[in-house]
């Protein structure tokens, strides 16, 4: 909590600091390369927390902490004295988001930019370039982004910042007195980031005089206050207590309460053109709050801004409670986790195999399990997750279109004119000794080569066009790192679409279909996937009195099958001695009465499923 001294001082600086004092920037970079270590230095710096304080200070979630990973996008506000070009210090307004690493997240990357007027671009001087550098770097330039190259953990044994800065150099174009070398942990070099980010990038490009208007690009929902906006002044002032219209919804509403993160909410009492902070407005859900929307005074209507597009779901999994009348409990807990992440769509399913459930499309396998585990930890759900599917599109007779993400909505085939998968551009980074064994990997998915090209002599970068479900929804990631000793790094971007004959594929036990291991996938996979399925069937189910079928069917065809022995008692034998003295004829005769009985209680009988049982099968597969 800051001093009245403190938040006086923060509140004076938002209402007088001049525009051409205001930077705002993001840290982007690879996974682990060191973005949280960093925004923690620099907090440090500042003033803003102790040095020696708790590390990934910005990574609010346990997940986040738990994993070392940056799941959500976090904005704080920092102020600091820098030398001017006269000589004489003045005092600086910076904004900093510290952004994910993971392709999973890159949502939340793009909507952070758009806040921003440059970038730090960090990478691994023991690492080097990887994926997801290639993929951040790309971004920033498409939104027309100054970049400053900074080199991380340059003092690590295995660190070669010389080697590092001849691939950026490469790669990006950037000369080597450009690049800061710094260890973020240590603190060696960083002094040199924030004079350079007021050198380097350019202060706010607004209009201060014209009406005033907002850019929402993140929001979250407090259980006290409720969602809170966070919003960047493109033009004009805001104060606590004006009322605004959304121009995507039409609604209005009265700021509450207006501040900036410094480094928690902060009460400011208005904030002026170029600068980045929240409002509180009393909206109750973040489906009020829609990301891109503009905000404007309710009695000075404005052009609206260029918004995002909807985050796109790459994965769809079905979310079941353990225990079927624990329903509603997980109902609330997912209802409340998703007020807080606003890019996973869910929809009410019914499984026979389960019961009630959700259907839950989500951005990756990553963010999925992010899910999972907020559910456990934070609303104690316990919870069997599905196996992952992609949307596919189906172009139907009448004219249609429909998209189906599960096989219970697959429809009838004769109805079905096109079936298309979704693609992706995929980006490998690589050491040059693991190209053959990558290549083959890419053309085990159903890969098509786009491109090959050394960065240097040992980095060779690896473009492929590759069907989503091939990757994101399978153990991709874990064979790209298995056929490259773990050296290799994966980013993708969707691709459009492209043909592929679809089929429905059902899993049957004595006759009677499984439906939660029913699934869609290419004609030519179904025989595969299919009898390895059955096969981990047979060695999760309980050996019954009588013989188990289990079957693999696609199209009204067995394609795959294997039987699960029957539980066999001899009958032959009694209290340790031979029933009927060995004759040959009674003998034969119990033999052919025990058949018979298993024939009944083949046709009565049921086998029992249990949901360890089936998680097992989903896990695996």
């Amino acid at each position: 909590m800051a001093s009245k001294s403190e938040a006086s001082d923060i509140e004076s600086l938002i209402e007088t600091i001049p525009l051409h004092r205001i930077r705002n920037f993001a840290i982007v970079a690879h996974v682990d390369h060191g973005k949280s270590t960093l925004a923690d230095r620099l907090l440090q710096m500042t003033g803003l927390i102790e040095s020696g304080a708790n590390a990934q200070y910005l990574d609010k979630l346990v997940v986040e902490r738990e994993r070392g990973i940056t799941v959500k996008a976090q904005t704080v506000t920092l102020r600091c004295w820098l030398p001017s070009e006269g000589g004489s210090e003045e005092e600086y307004l910076f904004n900093l988001i510290d952004t994910p690493g993971h392709v999973d997240f890159a949502y939340e990357v793009s909507r952070s930019l758009a806040a921003c007027d440059g970038v730090l671009l960090l990478v691994d001087a023991s690492q080097g370039i990887e994926a997801q550098t290639m993929q951040q770097f790309n971004a920033a330039m498409e939104a027309d982004l100054h970049i400053i190259p900074v080199l991380n953990k340059v003092d690590l044994p295995g660190a070669d910042p010389d080697k590092v800065a001849a691939q950026v150099s490469n790669a990006f174009g950037f000369l080597p007195h450009e690049m800061i070398q710094v260890s973020a942990k240590s603190g060696l070099g960083c002094d040199a980031i924030l004079p350079s980010i007021v050198r380097e990038i350019p202060a706010p490009s607004v209009d201060e005089d014209a009406p005033p208007k907002a850019f929402l690009f993140d929001c979250w929902y407090d259980e006290y206050r409720g969602v809170v906006a966070l919003v960047k002044i493109v033009a004009g002032t805001f104060h606590q207590g004006d009322t605004i219209l959304s121009v995507q919804s039409g609604r209005k509403y009265q700021v509450g309460e207006i501040g900036v993160i410094h480094p928690e909410l902060q009460s400011t009492g208005q904030l002026r053109s170029g600068q980045v902070g929240y409002f509180i407005t009393g909206m109750k859900s973040t489906s009020e709050a829609q990301i891109g929307d503009t905000l404007h005074e309710l009695s000075q209507p404005v052009e609206a801004l260029p918004g995002f597009r909807p985050a796109l779901p790459m994965a769809y999994a079905g979310l079941y409670p353990v225990d079927s009348s624990e329903f509603p409990a997980l109902d609330k807990a997912v209802q409340r986790l998703c007020l807080n992440d606003a890019s996973v769509s869910v929809q009410r399913e019914h499984s026979d195999s389960l019961g009630l459930g959700f259907r839950c499309g989500f951005l990756g396998l990553l963010h999925m399990d992010v899910f999972h585990q907020r559910l456990e930890e934070e609303f104690g759900a316990e919870v069997i997750s599905t196996s992952p599917t992609v949307p596919h599109l189906l172009a139907m007779k009448d004219g249609t279109e429909l998209t189906v993400s599960s096989a219970a909505a697959y429809p009838d085939p004769n109805r079905i004119a096109e079936m298309f998968e979704p693609m992706v551009k995929a980006l490998i980074v690589t050491p040059a000794e693991h190209l053959g064994g990558l290549i083959g990997l890419m053309e085990d998915r159903r890969g098509h080569q786009e491109s090959i090209e050394y960065m240097d002599s040992d980095q060779v970068l690896i473009r492929y066009t590759l069907p989503l479900s091939e990757t994101v929804v399978t153990d991709f990631f874990d064979a790209v790192k298995s056929v490259s000793s773990g050296y290799a790094s994966f980013d993708y971007t969707m691709a459009g679409h492209q043909p592929v004959d679809l089929v429905r594929m059902n899993m049957l036990i004595n006759g009677k279909v499984v439906d939660a291991l029913s699934l869609l996938l290419p004609k030519e996979k179904a025989a595969t996937v299919g009898r390895d399925i059955a096969k981990r069937l047979k060695g999760v189910l309980r050996q019954q009195l009588f013989e188990v079928a289990i079957q693999a069917e696609c199209g009204g065809k067995i394609i795959a099958r294997e039987s699960l022995k029957a539980l066999r008692k001899n009958v032959l034998e009694r209290s340790g001695k031979v029933v009927g003295g060995g004759y040959a004829t009674r003998k034969k005769k119990l033999l052919e009465k025990q058949k018979a009985g298993k024939k009944r209680m083949k046709s009565v009988g049921g086998v029992e499923l249990t949901q360890e049982a089936l998680l097992t099968v989903m896990k695996s597969r």
